[in-house]
């Protein structure tokens, strides 16, 4: 069975950032995710995740310049500030956002940059994931593709960069979904999904037949973190009905 993650950025926006940790927790989450959490303090994060007895599954860099030519700087700053919210909260994973950039100097940039990331990510026993984004929501964002990822993870070869597949986005530039998921099994660090179109329920009644896919990553012995970073189109725990069989209980809530 899938280990659900749930996303505190796009799910329980009826109520507080520092209140949807108890619900998910509820209901059977035993993980989340944050893109951004730094709207509240690294101390009240850690603590919230501690109380209510989730793991802290992954945070984003909070600013998206790692392949932007001339913004090394801001991007060494960015990668700190992650890590300190990750040292407090026990979170391993950090998406290094690549930001809006094009060309071979800001695969170059990118590269370069992540390079001199490595030592504090080993240090801190953090992987650092890179996540191709969709052209059509993110018009111009550098990484947009499965085998460009692969490339730059190849060349850095360390075992600190890993794959974070999105299935919304993926489904949108490339499809192929289960075969592409086991071409690159080896690299994959973190997964995430969400229904196609519309970014909502990953459910049945969309494009993507995620029952079939989760079936999938268990046969192939996926074992971490599946993130439903989704939109609900309601409320959240009106729309996981879905995610019932996986363990999840929204009447709980």
């Amino acid at each position: 069975m899938p280990r659900l993650a749930a996303n505190f950025s796009l799910m329980f926006q009826e109520v507080d950032m520092l209140d949807r940790f108890g619900i998910a927790a509820r209901i059977g989450f035993t993980g989340a995710e944050i893109q951004n959490p730094y709207e509240q303090t690294s101390e009240d994060i850690a603590e919230a995740y501690k109380k209510n007895g989730l793991e802290a599954v992954l945070f984003n860099t909070p600013a998206a310049v790692g392949a932007v030519p001339g913004r090394e700087a801001d991007f060494e700053a960015a990668l700190s500030r992650a890590l300190d919210y990750c040292e407090r909260a026990g979170c391993r994973q950090i998406h290094c956002m690549a930001g809006v950039a094009d060309g071979p100097l800001a695969e170059k940039t990118f590269v370069a940059n992540l390079r001199r990331a490595i030592p504090a990510a080993e240090a801190a026993g953090v992987l650092l994931l890179l996540e191709p984004l969709n052209t059509r929501d993110v018009p111009g964002y550098f990484l947009h593709h499965t085998a460009q990822a692969r490339r730059i993870i190849d060349e850095l070869d360390s075992d600190s960069v890993r794959l974070q597949y999105d299935l919304y986005h993926m489904q949108i530039m490339e499809g192929s979904l289960s075969e592409t998921i086991q071409s690159n099994l080896d690299i994959i660090g973190h997964i995430q999904i969400a229904g196609v179109p519309g970014r909502h329920e990953p459910d049945t009644s969309q494009e993507v037949q995620y029952p079939f896919l989760l079936q999938w990553l268990d046969e192939l012995g996926y074992d971490r973190w599946v993130a439903c970073e989704y939109r609900p189109r309601a409320g959240t725990l009106d729309g996981l009905e879905w995610a019932r069989p996986l363990g999840i209980d929204p009447s709980a809530g």
